[in-house]
Parts: C-alpha cells; structure tokens; sequence
C-alpha cells in the first residue's frame, strides 16, 4: 500500500470518527507539498468542513492531531488556511526504499490472462516515399504508448497498416517504367524506399513541366489543364488494371513494394520500433468494399447517378462522405472499415488506438460514425490519439524529396552530432564502443526530446538544444544513469556493502528522493491513462535532477558511515533502476559509459 493510500485511509478514519460522517477514501487525494511548504503530502480539508461544521484551519487542525496519533507514518503536520501539510517519518521512508529494492518490476503492473487487450495502430505509411519527420514523431508516440499500456497490466498488440494500393504507389510504377531503365536498390546504391520515393518526385516533376505545357500551348488555366494530363491518364489507368488483377502491373507492384518494405525496416529497427501484425491496404480495401456494399443493401448509404456511393451525416452534424469513386474504387476510409472488421475478427480487441496526427480528426469522427451504422458494436468506442505536426526550427534539413525531413537523414544527423558532442567524454572508449554509445546517445536525445512535449501540441524539433548534456534533455538524464552505475561499480570494485540498515536515517534529501521513487507507479498509471508518454519524461527528468542535486550534497563513497554508505548506495541503484525502467517506457536505451 503506497503511503497516499495509508493516508487516505487513515483520514477516512478520522473524519468518520471525529465527525461521525463516512467519507469516502477514494475520494481523499494526498498530493506532493509545494516546496516553499514544510512536509511531504498535502490534503485539502475543504470537502470535510459540512461534517465538521468548522472553519478550514481548526478541522485541519484536529485531523492532524488524529493522524499524529493513530498513523505511525505520520511524523508531524502544520496548517496553511485549508491545507494539512503532512510530514512522514523518516523511518517510515526507510520502509519504503526497502520494499521498493524488493520489488521486482517495481512501477509496472504484470499482465495475466485476464488483462483486456489494447490494439494500438501506428505508422501508417505509404509505399511511394520513405519515412519523414511527421513519421518519426508517430513511431515514437505509438511505440511508447504500447509500452506504457502494457506496464499497466494490459496486453497489447502493436499493429500497423500499409498504405500500399493507389494513385500514389502507380505514379512511382509509371515513372519507374518509363524513366528507370530497369534500376534496383543494389544497382543504385540506395535503400528501397528512397530509390521509390525518388520515382514519385520524378513523376511530379514531369506532371509539372505537362501540365505547364498545355496550358501554354492551348491558352487555358493549370487547373484546367490537368484535367487533359495523358501522364495523370497512364497512372489512373494503372490504378484501374492494379484493382483488375492485371498481372502484369500486380508483378511490378509487388516487385518496387518489397523494395520499399525492405527500407522501412531498416528505418524501424534503427528507430528502434517494431509491430505484432502489419496490415495491408491490398488486402483490408476489398473487404471495407463489401461492407460498403452492404450498408447501400441495407440502405445505411445511397448510391449517387454517377455510380458512386456516399454516406449521409448530415443527422450527426457532418456532411455526405464519399466512400466508393463512380468507378468502383475505394478510397482511404473504405480500407479503414476493411481494417477494423479484420482486426476484430483477428484478435478480441477491448480497445483500439489509432496514432494519427490531428489532422484527421474529422477522419476518425467519420470513421467511428460509419462502424457504429455498420453495425460494429465498438465503432463509437475507438480512440483517436490525436498529436499535433512537428517541424525544425530551420524549415527543412537535407532532404532527399526536396518537401519534408528524411527520417533516415535525421537519425544520421543526431548520432553524428551526438558523436561530436560526446568526443571528449568517451576518449577511453574503443572506436566500437564509442560509435555505440554514440548511437545510443543520438537516438535517445531524439525520442526524448520528441515525446516530452504534450502529445496533442504542435512542436519545433531543434537537433542541436535536444543533445545538450545540460537541462531537460536525453543525454542528460543518460548521462545521470551513467554516472551512477560508476559509482556502483567503484563500491563494488572496493568491496562496500550496499543494503538499507533499520538504524540508518534518512536525511531531508533522501526522504526527497525516496518520495521521487515512490511516485513511479502512479505515474505510469497516469500516463496510461492520460495516454501521455510525456508524463513519463518530466518524471525521469524530475527524478535524474533531484538526484544530480543529491550526489553534489550529499557524499556517497567517501561516506565515513559505512551503512549510511550503503544505504546510498542503494538509493542510488534505485534511481539508475527507475531511470532505465522509465526509459524503456520511452524506448530510449541508456549507456552503461559515457
């Protein structure tokens, strides 16, 4: 039982007892006193005051005096007007520090049989273009949130779906076979993906210089020109003969395809993120048509005289929502009704998360619309976890499609920096080691500084602040895990012992620390709830500072007292514990050196 609990019960106990009222203890929140206030954890009195019929400061007043006496944790109290600020006994923390060295998997909450399943859908790419920085940003918020969710006892299946099929993927084949001249990724020297992105730039360019043409050669506007494009003509067609089996055109899909997937992976493993099941438009989109089909069967959709068939939501406050072109193709939310019958056929979801950037919001308010109408007892209970773009403060890094940030060029640029940054510190270090650590360095300053904004906000990435060894950054908090496990491995090169000790005190500091470690568990269940990997960064960070302050305070191996020695010692494995536990929440690893 946290000491949250132990007081919200005990303060139960004494209202029931001084005033004769049952209050409810879940519904008394102890919170972290403010540090310009003396003690530990504060509780507002003002919900007690119907039962005590007394001003604020006298029913905090005699509360406290109750817990003083009946709760062997509570120390002292003093009052601010409403506020009973309660000090812990320093032997009570001692307690806790023990059974937090004890705690296996301390801060996470094991998965049983009987967990409810959490599908979390993140990636989403599309087959045409590699990974950018908005990618980046997705990847690292659905990893992390598996990972949260699955620390809170949930299981979790981590799924992405492949925008494969389209308009988009045929203007890279079109351009591929008319201006690739049979080149591969091993011919070119290039990943998969960025050789096929490279192909989708090309044709836009080519549309480009046709559409500028006719509309000069003919006297009209450009908008009315790409109605007449032969190119946007060759790459319609394809699309038509891909949805029709042409073999011939499904051969060089699957071919320039595989070439894209093969990219995307190295891109995710150096990302560090991975998936139990990936989905594929090709296959989803046929079976999103057939449940179209069957609402304009049921009449839950109308089919307009061009042949295509829409959804009216003008009763929920929407518009007509097209769902199958005139002719009989599908568009992006067809393959999302497909998606969500599969899922659900594949596994006995309880929820499902979509990561998606804010500006599908509309999307996702549509989607849930058409499977609650479809039939689809869960349609109205999907969740969109909505987060906001980010961008660099210079507009564009090295770009290889010449529009967005390459992921792969980013992650390059942070590890190179990193290695830069870092040079004088790993001179001891083999050149493996430091291109490792450098690595580690590099990736961890990019998800950090990623997923500590607000999920929901729009962000500015700077490359540069985010691999700063000082301040609210990745290499920070490494740097704190790194300098501790030293520290553990001096003491255990000199023999010390590392332990708790009953006759050992905790000083002001350490009962700081300990009351840092101790709100772990909460966090994570916060996160979890809140659907907020950000949560769990300002609380690594908050923990890796308190303790940076502890280690300049407070002498640890040139500690005369050898178990008050040890107990710092131990203290110290703890936070290193709970770092790495917390990063690993993040997807961040943390360097044993640095």
């Amino acid at each position: 039982m946290s000491i949250e609990q132990i007081l919200s019960q005990a303060t139960a106990q004494a209202v029931a007892e001084l005033y004769g009222v049952e209050f409810p203890a879940d519904k008394i929140n102890p919170q972290t006193t403010r540090k310009e206030f003396e003690g530990n954890l504060t509780i507002m009195v003002f919900p007690f005051l119907k039962a005590s019929h007394k001003a604020p400061e006298a029913t905090a007043q005699e509360i406290g005096d109750y817990l003083v006496a009946h709760c062997e944790a509570v120390e002292k109290y003093n009052v601010i007007k409403g506020f009973l600020n309660i000090t812990i006994s320093p032997a009570f923390w001692a307690g806790v520090l023990n059974q937090i060295c004890a705690t296996p998997d301390y801060g996470f909450t094991p998965v049983t049989d009987e967990s409810d399943l959490v599908m979390i859908e993140y990636s989403s790419p599309n087959t045409n273009k590699p990974l950018h920085l908005g990618h980046v940003r997705n990847n690292l918020l659905g990893y992390s949130l598996a990972q949260i969710m699955k620390a809170c006892g949930h299981k979790v299946v981590k799924t992405n779906i492949v925008n494969d099929r389209g308009i988009h993927i045929c203007k890279s084949m079109l351009a591929w076979l008319k201006w690739g001249n049979g080149i591969t990724p091993e011919k070119a020297g290039k990943k998969g993906d960025h050789l096929i992105g490279d192909f989708y730039v090309l044709f836009d360019k080519h549309y480009k210089a046709e559409i500028k043409e006719i509309a000069a050669r003919e006297g009209i506007t450009e908008e009315e020109a790409e109605k007449k494009s032969a190119l946007m003509g060759e790459a319609r067609e394809m699309l038509k003969k891909w949805e029709d089996n042409d073999p011939e055109v499904r051969r060089l899909w699957a071919m320039m395809n595989e070439w894209v997937y093969a990219g995307f992976d190295e891109t995710y493993k150096r990302m560090g993120v991975d998936f139990d099941k990936i989905y594929y438009e090709s296959n989803t989109y046929l079976e999103g048509k057939e449940k179209v089909e069957e609402g304009l069967e049921k009449g839950v959709f109308y089919r307009k005289d061009d042949g295509s068939v829409w959804a009216d939501l003008t009763a929920d406050g929407l518009d007509h929502k097209l769902l199958l072109r005139s002719d009989g193709t599908s568009v992006y939310i067809t393959q999302d009704i497909g998606t969500a019958k599969l899922r659900y056929q594949d596994y006995p979801i309880d929820k499902m998360i979509y990561v998606v950037g804010n500006e599908q919001n509309y999307h996702f308010q549509v989607l849930s619309l058409l499977l609650d109408k479809l039939g689809f007892k869960w349609g109205k209970d999907l969740i969109h976890f909505s987060y906001g773009m980010v961008e660099l403060p210079c507009g564009k890094m090295k770009s290889r499609e010449g529009t967005v940030v390459d992921a792969d060029d980013l992650m390059d640029k942070m590890v190179t920096d990193a290695a830069a940054m870092s040079s004088d510190r790993l001179t001891e270090m083999s050149a493996e080691e430091r291109d490792k650590v450098a690595e580690i360095i590099g990736m961890g300053a990019l998800k950090y500084f990623i997923l500590k904004v607000d999920p929901r906000k729009n962000m500015l990435f700077n490359p540069e602040e985010s691999i700063d060894f000082n301040g609210n950054t990745g290499p920070f908090v490494q740097y704190t895990y790194a300098r501790i496990r030293s520290l553990q491995r001096k003491a255990q090169e000199a023999g010390m012992e590392i332990g708790v000790c009953d006759n050992v005190v905790p000083n002001d500091k350490e009962v700081a620390l300990i009351q840092r470690l101790a709100d772990f568990p909460s966090t994570v269940a916060e996160a979890g709830r809140s659907y907020s990997p950000a949560q769990i960064v300002n609380y690594v960070y908050d923990l890796a500072k308190e303790y940076n302050q502890y280690y300049h305070d407070c002498p640890i191996l040139k500690e005369g007292n050898k178990e008050a020695c040890a107990m710092r010692l131990a203290l110290s494995g703890v936070v290193a514990d709970v770092i790495a536990r917390g990063f690993s929440l993040l997807g961040i690893e943390v360097p044993e050196r640095m």
